[in-house]
């Protein structure tokens, strides 16, 4: 090979160097492009504000107004309420006052213990006889609110968790709504999200009930759903062999036998977020039991996209009313 013949190969092979640095160059910012779109989309994506517990700083909880009734010639409807508890000590006390402050005279209410270790016997000993309770192992939440109503007599039956308070007001207008709609058997309303300390940090105001969305994923703010007795006598008891969506298959089961169902249009209680809750601790159940609940209603288990995809509609409506609420042109 002669020089110039080398000094042309050598020229080439320069530039394939420098094409192949570019290139490369292309390639790690292309793929650094990507790796911060994603954390951006991570960070930028918006949660539905019905799951999203912390939406502000804590403030002080503001209460909706009781509401005054006309004088009714029917008597008030028999309210059962249980809450079961295991080493609940923490945030039973106001848990039990929410239920005993409701100015309600026609009320049974049960804590059924599951043995606890902690102050939470002590607790239920300071109420004497304004408080019914019972403390006995158990094997799981299902079993323990199984328990609490086994032998009560009522008509509108509810149970509420160790760490979450009814709002002032709740029971009556719950019986009272029940009273002048005799077809609906199944209710629930709008929640409040509060602290360790009992501060508001959040609320969700919920759309119309919509039982094709309740078949991808339980929206019913449990301690604000109440029931005829009717409906568990129909589908029976909750299923003690569920531990942490219990309440979605009992509402599933219910909607399945074709009792209606009503979101009522006032928030009825408030759900407690803090770190030992249930929510947290048995996630990994949570999603076996909810990929069951699925295949029973759906007759098959969706993807995760697919149960986004199909909740688009619910979460939009959602959205909507939740800033409806906020802008103050959608009052409760």
């Amino acid at each position: 090979m002669d020089d110039e013949s080398r000094d042309h190969l050598l020229n080439q092979i320069k530039k394939l160097e420098r094409r192949m640095e570019i290139l490369e160059g292309q390639l790690r910012n292309a793929i650094e492009s990507y790796s911060r779109a994603r954390y951006l989309a991570r960070r930028i994506r918006i949660r539905p504000p019905i799951w999203n517990f912390e939406q502000h700083s804590p403030r002080r909880l503001a209460t909706p107004a009781v509401e005054q009734y006309p004088q009714s010639s029917n008597p008030e409807f028999r309210i059962a309420i249980v809450t079961p508890c295991y080493n609940s000590s923490a945030y039973l006390r106001a848990t039990i006052e929410s239920v005993l402050t409701q100015d309600y005279a026609k009320i049974s209410y049960l804590v059924q213990d599951g043995g606890s270790d902690d102050d939470t016997i002590s607790i239920l000993r300071e109420y004497g006889d304004r408080l019914q309770w019972r403390s006995e192992r158990d094997d799981g939440q299902a079993q323990a609110i199984n328990r609490g109503f086994a032998g009560v007599e009522c008509d509108i039956m509810g149970y509420l968790n160790a760490d979450d308070v009814f709002l002032p007001g709740t029971l009556k207008y719950v019986s009272h709504f029940f009273q002048t709609h005799p077809d609906v058997d199944f209710v629930y309303g709008h929640r409040i999200f509060i602290d360790c300390d009992g501060c508001e940090i959040g609320r969700a105001v919920l759309p119309k009930h919509d039982p094709r969305a309740l078949q991808l994923a339980d929206y019913v703010p449990q301690e604000t759903m109440f029931w005829r007795r009717h409906v568990l006598d129909a589908i029976g008891p909750f299923d003690e062999d569920f531990h942490y969506a219990l309440d979605w298959d009992f509402i599933l089961r219910a909607q399945a036998a074709g009792f209606k169902f009503m979101r009522l249009p006032r928030f009825l209680a408030c759900f407690r977020v803090h770190d030992a809750q249930k929510t947290s601790r048995l996630y990994d159940t949570g999603r076996r039991e909810m990929r069951l609940l699925r295949q029973r209603y759906l007759g098959y288990v969706p993807a995760q996209s697919e149960v986004h995809r199909r909740l688009v509609p619910y979460l939009t409506r959602q959205l909507l009313c939740h800033w409806l609420y906020k802008c103050g042109l959608l009052r409760l």
